[in-house]
């Protein structure tokens, strides 16, 4: 079926979604934009489903979601009637539809006789994965689509574990996803109904105390925190979205009074209208959180993402301006802070273990080697890090540490699965106030780093490409690179390439190849002979394609002007393709 046949069957459809309709007549003379919403299927990927919110089968919307709901709910069922029992948990954040969407998720769960779990209010990503385990219910969903612009939103699944679902069993739920035929006849049921059934049980309370009770288990000297957390200025930014409520009440429990939040972004937002993007990886959306910070002369900023699993820090460098951290080097210090006061109290197990992505500074590796602390590396996605905890809870072969990727997201202790800034936030201060009591700034404990383990600087370029076209340009970018390989045409300095969709690394000089023990993924990682990296990734959640770059040097000064000259070359050649 032609994407003019879906979207005659959509239009012509009894009963459908009033508001639904109305978008569809708004777009009846824009060819362009009514082929781009149907066209294709909204893809379900190893994460989930995130798109634009509109009217078609490649917009998120009611249809949409119960199509996802209606697959997932065939996969619990097909584990049995125990994990139908034991049923899934759903959250969702502040944006638009998330919370309609979760309820229609738990309406079409419930008429499949999968009992449903729903949070009453928004609530963070980190505690969706908590309550899974907390529950003990086969699944959980979360609605979000992270730091996305407002237009977005995404149906987030996760794992009895409370991890994201691995590739292994993602492919079997997208398989019952598109064996769904018809999102506009997939069955839901009542709410009111479902409650009378016990097949629908709203949480909240309950939930947020016995995560709250965890987060106490992240800090790791508190006597410090009773010296200094009256002294230690912290302002705090939820970005409009989920971590207001947690946050400041983790701060006040553990002790931080000294906290001030910006109050234009502490109230839930569906438009994010203080901020071009709610994504604490950018320093536009630090804005507001630097004011406030220059008027109360706070020692750390500390801003999050609308869904609560990622987390942005900024400080006061040496010429007195406050600078917003890359997520490698927060993920440097947290992991130096943790080590190091784990090491005083004697904590480091024989077995400990860091895991990172393979698009994440180095330097954490050379920082946990210090410590005789093994570092493994697993592909983007901390579905991957929540994997490898789950095995060595099972095998006893390492003891969780820390996990980090560059993109700001952490977790300190696996009682959630996913990256947390709840914890994260917890351990930042913490940190921070380790740093003022030494009588330092965190700027100058990241300089410290640096001086001790050597430069490491990493920079990500991002390229956009909406709609079919898009979709095309970055599979022939992937595939140009690729070709290089296969025809000799590498530029000169190359190591080793890492194609992580075959499975095989290059190794150029000697023409060997190795076998890459990680799964199968649509990455491509470049490695130079003097150290140096860079890696391209399609984005599995956006229309874009990242290019990831990393050095190290002896001095700032050289490992900027490395970086600069590596980020020429390839982004000149992504440019021409």
């Amino acid at each position: 079926m032609d994407w003019k046949q879906q979207y005659e069957k959509w239009k012509s459809k009894t009963g459908l979604d009033k508001n639904i309709k109305e978008e569809l007549l708004q777009f009846e003379d824009d060819e362009k934009s009514l082929e781009d919403c149907f066209y294709k299927n909204l893809e379900f990927g190893t994460g989930g489903m995130r798109g634009e919110i509109g009217p078609g089968t490649n917009r998120m919307n009611i249809y949409t979601i119960r199509k996802a709901a209606q697959g997932l709910a065939q996969f619990i069922k097909n584990a049995g009637q125990e994990a139908a029992d034991k049923g899934i948990v759903i959250a969702h954040d502040n944006r638009r539809m998330s919370k309609e969407f979760a309820l229609e998720a738990a309406c079409t769960f419930g008429a499949n006789g999968v009992k449903t779990y729903l949070f009453k209010e928004l609530r963070p990503t980190p505690e969706l994965s908590f309550a899974v385990r907390e529950l003990n219910t086969h699944s959980g969903a979360m609605i979000t689509a992270s730091h996305n612009p407002p237009e977005y939103n995404g149906f987030k699944v996760y794992g009895e574990d409370g991890g994201q679902l691995v590739p292994e069993e993602a492919d079997r739920l997208i398989a019952m996803v598109d064996a769904v035929e018809d999102e506009l006849d997939v069955k839901t049921e009542d709410a009111e109904k479902l409650e009378q059934q016990g097949l629908l049980e709203w949480v909240l309370e309950d939930i947020d105390a016995r995560y709250q009770a965890q987060l106490e288990t992240v800090l790791i000297d508190k006597e410090l925190i009773r010296q200094t957390g009256d002294e230690l200025s912290i302002v705090f930014t939820p970005l409009h979205g989920t971590a207001q409520e947690p946050m400041t009440r983790a701060f006040e429990k553990a002790g931080f009074t000294n906290v001030n939040v910006v109050e234009q972004q502490a109230i839930p937002d569906t438009e994010f209208s203080t901020v071009k993007s709610p994504n604490p990886e950018e320093r536009e959306a630090f804005e507001l959180a630097i004011n406030l910070g220059e008027e109360t002369g706070a020692d750390v900023l500390i801003a999050m993402d609308p869904d609560a699993d990622r987390v942005g820090l900024a400080v006061k460098n040496n010429e007195g301006k406050y600078q917003v951290l890359s997520g490698n080097q927060t993920g440097a210090l947290m992991l130096d802070y943790l080590l190091k006061k784990k090491k005083e109290k004697g904590l480091i197990p024989s077995n400990g273990v860091v895991i990172k992505t393979v698009v994440t500074s180095e330097i954490g590796r050379t920082i946990a080697e210090s410590f005789g602390v093994k570092t493994l590396d697993v592909l983007t996605g901390f579905k991957f890090i929540g994997e490898k905890i789950r095995q060595f809870e099972e095998s006893g072969e390492y003891t969780f540490l820390f996990g980090y990727e560059e993109s700001f997201g952490y977790l300190i202790e696996p009682f959630a699965r996913d990256k947390d800034a709840i914890q994260a936030g917890l351990l930042a201060a913490e940190m921070c106030a380790y740093y003022k009591q030494e009588g330092m700034t965190l700027y100058e404990g990241l300089i410290s780093l640096f001086d001790t383990y050597g430069y490491y600087y990493e920079d990500l370029a991002s390229f956009v490409f909406k709609g079919k076209e898009g979709a095309e340009k970055i599979q022939r970018i992937m595939s140009e690179f690729r070709n290089d390989i296969s025809n000799g045409n590498l530029s000169e300095g190359v190591y080793a390439v890492e194609d992580y969709k075959t499975s095989v690394r290059h190794l150029i000089s000697s023409g060997d190849t190795e076998t890459i023990d990680l799964p199968q993924s649509n990455v491509l990682k470049i490695l130079l002979e003097d150290g140096s990296w860079y890696c391209l990734r399609p984005s599995g959640t956006e229309p874009k394609i990242k290019c990831y770059f990393g050095v190290k040097e002896d001095s700032a000064d050289l490992v900027h002007k490395r970086i600069d000259e590596i980020k020429q070359n390839v982004l000149e050649k992504v440019n021409n393709i």
